[in-house]
């Protein structure tokens, strides 16, 4: 970057700290939108895999939600990181823990053995203190939050909160599995809206029904879809497994592959998958006006988290997928730099399909401002939404929305210095993809109340 051209990035930056906006996905907790101690921070998983690449021995996120990990389990995992810190210094994510200690604890020294209990302790104070939370997001300009409804609790943070379900992932493959369509289907038949399961497989309480023929599947997903609580949510996410072959798949194809669920691989788990996507799909539509089907994509599980995978195979069937159902509204969470291009390109030509942030493996700075870039280049600023953070605490709302804030203020300035944008042409541009489309695709509302 030129000199003048980081000046302008400068000036964007606190302009663009100025604009309202929405954090259209996270996993935040009513009750406890902040974090609950130094683990909340330190440990959110994203950092948890920079640690594990560095040599801590644990890459397992802690115990997740609805259960809270104990201050036995929280200090015992950050004394076995501390050590690992110094490897991580150069990531992104290591920039983002920096943000947050400094701008929100005023914690400028190095996290090290012999003071991180008294920063666990410094965070503990806050975690509780309501007022705290909203500080935070009334420092980002946001209005409201969008979490799982499975995590609303008693509704207390309404006013700042609004909700997405994610219930079943049939589409979503698991380490070691290949009936996990089938299992998704099993554990909510019969049951209300709860929290989905963990990624990463092996983690599999006992279902209330089993599904063993073409019926069972039928009666699941009508009760699946019947189920959605559509007055209180916005989306329905999901995710979309690349390895997955999707298909039209007819009654006797699945019927057969049922008949041999104890021995499943990976065909009967792509008839499995494609079947039941299918028939959700067509139920959900018939409620095309109340909910948004958005998914995530390029994210492949391993045995803790994920790696970044996605074939054009699989850009292709889900662009048949989404014209397949034209009364239903697709939004996608891209996890795979390369593939931006195509998906800006189904999006040009599929009016009910639209991108939205950066996910999981394309939240890194350089590459938020190629998908930046190449979704202003090739798309309105009606079908992109700008800001999500994926955060488990506000804390990490806050460094994520600096680093993108960052990225997208690149960008811009980029795009002035060319000739290509004004500045009031840019700061509005900006203003619509954090502001004004989350409303008009997603039913975001600004927050009235404090």
């Amino acid at each position: 970057m030129t000199t003048d051209n980081r000046v302008l990035a400068r000036e964007l930056e606190d302009a663009l700290a100025e604009l309202p906006m929405f954090d259209v996905h996270t996993h935040l907790v009513g009750g406890h939108l902040g974090a609950r101690g130094l683990h909340d921070i330190l440990l959110y998983h994203m950092v948890i895999s920079d640690l594990y690449a560095a040599g801590c021995p644990n890459g397992a996120r802690l115990t997740q939600f609805p259960g809270w990990p104990t201050r036995e389990e929280a200090h015992r995992r950050i004394a076995e990181a501390v050590a690992y810190l110094p490897f991580i210094r150069n990531t992104s994510c290591s920039w983002g823990l920096r943000l947050i200690l400094e701008d929100l604890y005023d914690w400028r020294e190095p996290v090290t053995a012999d003071n991180w209990r008294r920063l666990d302790e410094m965070i503990r104070e806050r975690a509780d203190d309501r007022g705290w939370w909203y500080s935070i997001l009334d420092r980002l300009n946001i209005q409201r939050t969008c979490t799982e409804i499975s995590r609303r609790e008693g509704g207390e943070n309404d006013a700042r909160l609004q909700y997405s379900i994610e219930w079943c992932f049939f589409t979503r493959c698991q380490w070691g599995e290949f009936d996990t369509p089938l299992y998704e289907l099993e554990r909510a038949w019969g049951r209300k809206p709860e929290a989905a399961t963990p990624i990463g497989g092996g983690q599999r309480p006992p279902t209330d029904r089993t599904i063993r023929v073409l019926d069972d599947v039928h009666a699941a997903v009508a009760h699946y879809v019947q189920s959605l609580p559509y007055e209180q949510i916005l989306t329905t996410a999901a995710g979309i497994s690349t390895d997955i072959d999707f298909r039209l798949v007819g009654d006797a194809e699945m019927a057969a592959a049922l008949s041999r669920r104890g021995q499943a691989g990976p065909a009967e788990r792509d008839a499995y998958a494609s079947y039941v996507n299918e028939a959700f799909l067509t139920a959900l539509e018939k409620h095309g006006q109340e909910i948004v089907f958005q998914f995530s994509l390029g994210a492949e599980p391993l045995p803790f988290e994920s790696g970044g995978r996605l074939s054009q195979r699989t850009i292709g069937q889900l662009a048949e997928m989404i014209a397949r159902h034209p009364g239903l509204r697709f939004q996608c969470f891209l996890a795979s730099r390369h593939a931006n291009q195509s998906l800006c390109t189904l999006a040009r030509e599929l009016p009910n399909f639209s991108l939205a942030g950066y996910w999981w493996h394309n939240f890194f700075p350089d590459t938020i401002r190629q998908v930046i870039a190449e979704r202003l280049d090739m798309l309105p600023v009606n079908k992109q939404v700008g800001f999500f953070s994926d955060a488990y605490c506000v804390e990490w709302t806050y460094g994520k929305a600096l680093l993108v804030r960052k990225q997208l203020a690149r960008v811009l300035a980029d795009k002035v210095q060319s000739g290509q944008y004004t500045r009031e042409d840019a700061l509005g541009i900006a203003r619509a993809i954090l502001f004004e489309t989350p409303q008009t695709l997603l039913g975001m509302v600004p927050r009235t109340g404090p």
